[in-house]
């Protein structure tokens, strides 16, 4: 089977290995589709892991089953061959302390599980683990192509879950790539009043505006908090969403935050840089400053009831699909963030 192998950042080849084989617990997925994820166009964060196969937002079809699934593979719960299926590329043990408090990416099991060898491969083995906590079944009105949206929408309920948004509230989302965008969509599912969108890139702005954004600011031509108090009369945003990868986007999070507000940090740091804030004047305006970091099987099941809803879709996020002999192609579309969304790579 091919897969999709990255060695550096600059270096990714289709390579041929054996289809993985299926323990007497596991499943075999033939691979339908997978995302590129925004992550893995970060070089500090991708290459810290190579040599990798790319990719950890599939969705497919279970092909095969180990032998002690398919004798019970006849109850309503259990998964069979045929099932169309999206799998995390992580699973929680749900026992642990962490996972007993809703961490479930502190959980140890959680970080020590994967799919085997990746997300970007014709065939994917699903280990017990993943497959028990952290698979579902695609309903019939969810293509694979929105299956493959399950994964990183899942992010986004974790992240305006825990912003923990008020009736009413204003949420501004700085930076509008398909995780923004996601954000946008999904805003005012959690209680947003206004949502707000910034971002340098014309065609992010306009779909923005497209998927129900309230107003954008464009700031290759404004400032952020210029642009910000124009569209709230001063008021600024109760809830910030910080997407870029930057301590000095965060800053200006801060910097949009209402009283009272939260600042949401969505995407972790450049290695080496720091975010100082003087600590009396986030204690004296109540700011809270809150992180999401990737995502539960919580999250995941009330990812594919919006996509199910057509809240969340591919029709809508994904601009461009490609074979896997194109993935360095899509990985470079991806990581250049201009017209573009969602990448994905399809197999036939």
């Amino acid at each position: 089977m091919r897969i999709a192998k990255l060695y550096s950042f600059n270096d990714i080849r289709i390579e041929d290995i054996p289809v993985p084989q299926v323990g007497p617990r596991d499943a075999l997925i033939k691979t339908s589709a997978c995302g590129i994820c925004s992550g893995d166009v970060m070089p500090w964060y991708i290459e810290k892991k190579a040599p990798l196969v790319l990719g950890h937002e599939p969705a497919g079809e279970i092909v095969e089953l180990g032998n002690e699934l398919s004798a019970i593979s006849h109850q309503p719960s259990a998964f069979k061959t045929g099932d169309r299926a999206f799998v995390h590329h992580h699973a929680p043990c749900l026992k642990c302390r962490y996972c007993k408090r809703g961490d479930y990416v502190q959980c140890g099991t959680w970080r020590n599980t994967r799919i085997i060898p990746g997300g970007i491969s014709e065939y994917i083995l699903i280990p017990e683990i993943n497959l028990r906590n952290d698979t579902l079944k695609l309903p019939d009105d969810v293509t694979f192509e929105d299956g493959t949206l399950i994964e990183p929408a899942a992010c986004v309920v974790k992240s305006l879950r825990r912003a923990n948004i008020k009736k009413g509230d204003t949420v501004l989302v700085i930076g509008l790539g398909v995780m923004g965008q996601m954000h946008i969509l999904l805003a005012r599912e959690f209680g947003a009043g206004v949502a707000l969108g910034a971002d340098m890139v014309k065609f992010r702005l306009d779909k923005a505006l497209e998927f129900g954004a309230d107003g954008v600011i464009d700031v290759s031509s404004e400032d952020l908090i210029e642009g910000l108090k124009r569209l709230t009369d001063g008021k600024k945003a109760d809830i910030v969403i910080v997407g870029p990868n930057s301590a000095a986007v965060m800053r200006l999070g801060l910097q949009a935050v209402s009283k009272g507000g939260t600042v949401m940090l969505f995407t972790p740091a450049k290695p080496n840089e720091s975010l100082s804030i003087d600590p009396n004047y986030i204690y004296f305006n109540d700011i809270n400053i809150v992180t999401s970091y990737s995502c539960g099987p919580d999250d995941t099941k009330m990812a594919l009831e919006f996509i199910s809803k057509g809240i969340v879709s591919g029709e809508k996020l994904i601009t461009h699909r490609f074979g896997i002999e194109d993935t360095e192609r899509a990985f470079t579309i991806t990581l250049q963030a201009a017209g573009s969304l969602k990448s994905i790579i399809v197999f036939k």
